[in-house]
């Protein structure tokens, strides 16, 4: 074999070696079927707070996806009462997949990092005993920078789970898509909703057009 032979046949190659690591750099998760159940788990942010019922990401995200979402936030909970309420709610719904937002209310009590990280990974092994897989959703810092800590992408990380960095940190740092400080307003919702979509095609639970 000539060396451009060699050299023509290498460059595909290289490409496609190129493309899958980029493809791999988000976790896959299962298809999710058309008659499948999503739990969205959080508080304030997920149960809507600055936005009505029909404007909450979980409302906006049922209709992207057409897919069944179950709205499991309760305004105020800190991370150690989502790890007691989530098990009755994983036996009542049975979910397919689980979306993860906790930890904001920590964070305003100045609760420690570590703890916030613990009770999130009971969580995150209360759906894995029950073989749901999980989508992260990382909180903003309740600051100037609302940088994330870095838990959630350790998290992530730790139980090979596709996570959501930015969007919530996007959105509070616009006037024009919050309602106050810390929530989204019904346009902060849908973009919200917009990029868990996203990342759920990404993955491959949802299909691609």
């Amino acid at each position: 074999m000539s060396a451009n032979r060699t050299y023509l046949l290498i460059i595909p190659l290289f490409a496609m070696l190129m493309f899958l690591t980029a493809c791999s750099k988000t976790p896959p998760l299962p298809p999710l079927a058309a008659d499948a159940t999503i739990l969205a788990f959080g508080d304030s942010i997920t149960f809507g707070t600055g936005a009505g019922e029909s404007e909450s990401y979980p409302a906006v995200l049922m209709s992207l996806t057409g897919r069944k979402v179950v709205n499991a936030g309760v305004r105020g909970e800190v991370s150690s009462t989502g790890v007691q309420r989530l098990p009755e709610l994983f036996e009542r719904v049975h979910p397919a997949l689980l979306i993860l937002c906790h930890g904001g209310n920590d964070l305003l009590a100045h609760q420690s990092q570590q703890r916030i990280a613990d009770n999130l990974r009971v969580m995150m092994r209360i759906a894995a005993e029950r073989g749901v897989p999980v989508l992260l959703v990382a909180v903003p810092a309740p600051d100037l920078s609302l940088k994330p800590p870095s838990l959630y992408e350790e998290l992530a990380k730790e139980f090979h789970v596709p996570v959501e960095l930015k969007i919530l940190q996007n959105i509070l740092s616009k006037g024009n898509f919050k309602s106050d400080r810390i929530h989204p307003n019904a346009a902060g919702y849908r973009m919200f909703a917009e990029a868990l979509a996203k990342l759920l095609k990404k993955s491959g639970a949802l299909p691609t057009p």
